[in-house]
């Protein structure tokens, strides 16, 4: 690990204000946003997971809870992890085909291109084409219905049915997170197949060419558990022809109807595929921070503080990839207010219960730094009465607070009506289960009653335009003054709150009502992290289309 920056050096660069020893430390619109300014500054870059402007955010945090004189629960307050870099392509990397009694060596860079989001290692077995590789309830489709991929190679088209259709309930024209190759590649895996083969759908884009995207590395994200490669489309219709199709045909036949047009490829038709992509594991910390109580009990507020670095492929701005994506709002905003409210709370003497301060590393690649917290907690989760979540709280519209999770917890919905009613917030409440796009999913599948905080989704999320400049610190403010109102409940209430598991329902609204995180994810598996863009799929309608820039870009 290189070593850390000086204090002093820290506390310059990270604007401080004095913690008042007489009076409760009062949370202002200017206090707030100084923190914003940094975080989103160009110098850190876009604060990518496994990159040194992450490691200089989070020492920059540390030094925010040591001057407020928190105590610390490891090192300088820094709870390190391991991440997974996937760096480059190996002479090891093949796909070959067999086609019934021929065989046939593909060339990497022409046929077929391992997917930076891969496994590593190899498997071969018999090829099913699996349409889109979409299952979307939402939208009564499912390329999966009617065919069993287990063990399987599964063959998918990019993106989405009817993409050039406004009337298309897969949002008209516009892509939907179902055509997000993460989105694709983890149902693959659900579904039980061993490999995914993805294909340019080339019809449904006259004038585009087939050229296969280039390796891009990729940081600190998890191991999908599966192989994945791109191969050509007349890779793609070689693999047809036994079964007398091609992808013409059976794109029109999709998207004449919407209905799966799955099926196992001709007898003799298989793959082996063998992937062995250059890693490396880089070091990267949670901030973990402590205010004591009279009891061993406490209540967590926590938010990610990493972002998208400079985009590339996980941009909304896929033109723009390459450029300072700022984050200021995903998620500097929920990050300040956790060292505001920690401020705060080290300022107003001692409750019943205490307070632990987390901000995450890793969100952004799939929840990482949460889920790693709650498997290595260092206080006992037992006594957690209560993990808030504030995640992207700086661009209130319409007055108008999601709040989800109400439903997990005993005593949650007169409390937060109230705070709510206090604040004067229109809310959405309708999110109830505790399941979504961010890290209190962690904590719910922990069985610890949860709550999150989220002002909604806007034009420049994921992109180059998320800036300091947009926020809404005052209004931001106020969702803080309602935050610490249910948090100082919380650590004084006789009682804590009774964890309540909400039946789960996939088809429940968002969490934003057709502009939030997206649909109620329902269980999570204990044993994968999945993916954000699987897992929790956004609703398209409300944002802008990413532009389809096939050749920069492998998101969609």
């Amino acid at each position: 690990m290189k070593s850390r920056i000086a204090s002093s050096a820290l506390l310059l660069a990270f604007p401080i204000i004095p913690v008042l020893a007489t009076a409760p430390y009062i949370i202002t619109p200017e206090s707030y946003l100084a923190h914003i300014k940094f975080l989103a500054s160009p110098d850190l870059k876009g604060r990518l997971t496994g990159t040194p402007e992450l490691n200089k955010a989070a020492d920059c945090l540390a030094a925010q809870f040591a001057h407020a004189k928190l105590q610390p629960l490891a090192a300088k307050y820094l709870q390190d992890f391991e991440v997974t870099a996937r760096t480059g392509l190996s002479d090891k990397d093949s796909l070959a085909l067999g086609l019934g009694e021929q065989s046939r060596e593909l060339k990497q860079g022409a046929d077929f291109v391992p997917l930076n989001l891969s496994g590593n290692g190899k498997v071969g077995g018999s090829i099913v084409f699996a349409g889109y590789g979409i299952t979307a309830p939402e939208y009564h489709y499912d390329d999966y219905s009617h065919i069993d991929v287990r063990d399987k190679v599964v063959l998918i088209l990019r993106h989405e049915p009817q993409e050039n259709d406004d009337k298309s309930v897969f949002a008209g024209k516009d892509l939907t997170q179902h055509a997000v190759f993460s989105s694709k590649i983890v149902n693959a895996k659900l579904h039980g197949a061993k490999a995914v083969l993805i294909v340019n759908d080339v019809p449904n884009h006259p004038g585009d060419s087939d050229e296969l995207p280039r390796f891009e590395p990729l940081m600190a994200t998890e191991d999908y558990g599966i192989l994945v490669d791109q191969v050509s489309v007349s890779v793609a219709n070689r693999l047809l022809a036994g079964s007398k199709e091609t992808l013409q045909n059976v794109i029109s036949e999709i998207d004449r109807d919407l209905t799966a047009h799955s099926f196992a490829l001709a007898s003799g038709v298989s793959a082996t595929v063998i992937i062995d992509l250059q890693q490396e594991k880089r070091i990267v910390h949670n901030v973990v921070a402590y205010w004591p109580g009279e009891t061993n009990e406490y209540v967590i507020l926590g938010a990610h503080y990493d972002h998208l670095g400079l985009g590339e492929q996980n941009s909304l701005a896929p033109s723009q990839a390459g450029t300072v994506h700022p984050g200021a709002d995903d998620n500097a905003s929920g990050t300040a207010g956790v060292v505001e409210l920690a401020r705060r709370f080290a300022s107003s003497g001692v409750h019943r219960r205490g307070f632990l301060f987390l901000c995450f590393a890793g969100e952004e690649e799939g929840l990482l730094g949460s889920a790693y917290y709650a498997a290595h907690p260092l206080k006992p989760l037992a006594d957690a009465v209560t993990m808030i979540n504030m995640d992207m709280i700086g661009r209130l519209k319409n007055n108008k607070l999601y709040i989800g999770g109400e439903g997990t917890g005993s005593t949650f919905k007169p409390l937060v009506d109230e705070a709510t009613r206090h604040a004067g917030f229109e809310a959405d409440q309708s999110e109830i289960g505790g399941y979504g796009a961010s890290d209190h999913t962690s904590f719910t599948a922990r069985q610890i009653p949860t709550l999150f905080f989220f002002s909604g989704l806007h034009g420049d999320y994921r992109k180059p335009g998320d800036t300091w400049d947009k926020i809404h610190p005052q209004d931001a403010v106020r969702v803080l003054a309602e935050v610490s109102e249910i948090a100082n409940t919380l650590a004084d209430a006789p009682e804590r709150p009774r964890f309540v598991r909400v039946a789960e329902n996939p088809h429940a609204g968002t969490i934003s009502g057709g502009g939030g995180y997206g649909p109620y994810f329902g269980s999570i598996p204990t044993s994968v992290v999945l993916p954000m863009a699987f897992a929790f799929p956004m609703c398209a309608k409300d944002r802008p289309p990413p532009k389809r820039d096939s050749k920069r870009v492998m998101f969609w």
